[in-house]
């Protein structure tokens, strides 16, 4: 099968031209000008629209299983594919938590059953994610991504030492959800000028980054390839920033709602309650600065899905988490790309390239001889978003009304169109 994607703004890290791409059995074959189309192929006119290296996505909740009404497989999978994603990395907070080859197996069921895209499990760091015994790493490296507690941070710093340890030894990613629990005092907001205005209970930023600070000095010793999951803090960036000169061998992703908003966006509505929580503006142009520079190497949503009921008790008592994988693109192009932050390309890298690099997941680039993973983008695109359409089972964001710009309008895995919403 052939298929002729023609006119098309093609993306890349190292800029944008005008062309054609030509794609045959699920591989890009060709990337070029005025390519002819081969007699039988499909012929998609993509004049005017950006085509970029399909995003992914190394920090997602699907809840499946154990939690199969805040989300499933199938439902997550899809709506990430009308996100413009193609890899989705799944986290272990699940029931039975993915700690074994046997209670891996159940997930790894339900995302062949499920999945319309690539779907990777983490599995846990350690069992049930308590913090208290470690993992078979050699067992579990060959089925899983990465080993995280995501949802918790490893409280001890011996058992994180020897978390490390076992990863250097068998070549694994340990990606650490960094949180002090001796630091949180109950609290659910950051611990700023909105929560002392409005009573609420605050967690500190050194909650977040003490940790990463632990961390970044455990991975100078074991020389663990070390991923910090979601930084919210300016601390955080000043670490891994000071971190990475030294050369240690530390990544780390941050979330579109850290770029986009800042503790002066909070409302008393559990759609704006998610973990980290929303800092304050100076740790936002923190993390955009990060962004900017390469210190963040990645974004990742932290597409978090709860029930409507979940998120409806307010700051101080809904649960913890938003979704994301459906706004994440057109609200970054928005804040981010249209207002010179940043260029389309870093933004295409950090979403695409970078994270496919990070966790080796291959593809990333728009290259014959790549996988034909692709994302086609309608930049001129303006629309209110309204998580009523979404496509995921979880409604909870923060972004409800925004006008954006950029819409997302086919997806490509292999070659195969799993969101298609493409009218030219």
């Amino acid at each position: 099968m052939e298929i002729l994607l023609k006119g098309g703004a093609i993306v890349n890290g190292s800029g944008t031209v005008t062309g054609d791409i030509l794609v045959r059995d699920g591989i890009i074959a060709a990337v070029g000008t005025d390519i002819a189309a081969p007699a039988g192929a499909e012929v998609l006119d993509v004049t005017g629209l950006a085509v970029v290296p399909a995003f992914a996505d190394i920090h997602v909740h699907f809840r499946e299983p154990g939690f199969t009404y805040k989300e499933t497989i199938r439902t997550g999978s899809i709506a990430a594919a009308r996100g413009g994603y193609t890899a989705v990395c799944a986290m272990p907070n699940l029931d039975p938590v993915p700690d074994s080859p046997e209670t891996l197996a159940v997930e790894q069921a339900a995302i062949d059953r499920g999945a319309v895209i690539d779907v990777l499990p983490y599995c846990s760091i350690t069992k049930g994610r308590m913090g208290l015994e470690l993992v078979d790493f050699k067992a579990l490296k060959d089925k899983c991504i990465a080993f995280s507690d995501d949802g918790s941070g490893v409280q001890s710093d011996g058992m994180m030492r020897s978390a490390m340890q076992a990863a250097a030894r068998e070549g694994v990613i340990l990606a650490a959800h960094c949180e002090d629990n001796a630091l949180l005092h109950g609290g659910y907001i950051h611990d700023g000028r909105y929560c002392a205005a409005h009573g609420h209970k605050g967690i500190c930023s050194e909650s977040e980054w003490g940790q990463i600070a632990r961390d970044i000095k455990l991975c100078e010793e074991t020389g663990c390839r070390y991923h910090v999951c979601h930084i919210s803090t300016k601390e955080s960036v000043a670490l891994i920033r000071d971190a990475k000169a030294r050369g240690v061998r530390v990544t780390c992703e941050t979330a579109p709602h850290y770029l986009a908003l800042c503790e002066d966006d909070l409302q008393e509505d559990g759609r704006f309650k998610m973990n980290p929580p929303l800092r304050g503006a100076e740790d936002r142009e923190a993390v955009i600065e990060g962004l900017a520079d390469g210190t963040v190497d990645a974004i990742a949503t932290d597409h978090a899905p709860h029930s409507a009921e979940e998120k409806s008790r307010g700051l101080a008592h809904s649960a913890m988490g938003i979704v994301g994988l459906e706004t994440s693109f057109p609200v970054l192009y928005t804040t981010l790309v249209l207002t010179g932050r940043i260029s389309l390309e870093r933004l295409v890298e950090a979403m695409s390239a970078a994270p496919r690099r990070i966790f080796r997941l291959g593809g990333g680039a728009l290259a014959p001889g790549m996988p034909a993973d692709i994302t086609v983008l309608d930049l001129e695109k303006e629309y209110n978003i309204d998580s009523r359409s979404f496509l995921s089972m979880g409604k909870a964001t923060p972004f409800d009304g925004w006008k954006v710009r950029g819409e997302v309008v086919m997806t490509m895995k292999d070659g195969r169109a799993v969101y298609n919403n493409l009218t030219k």
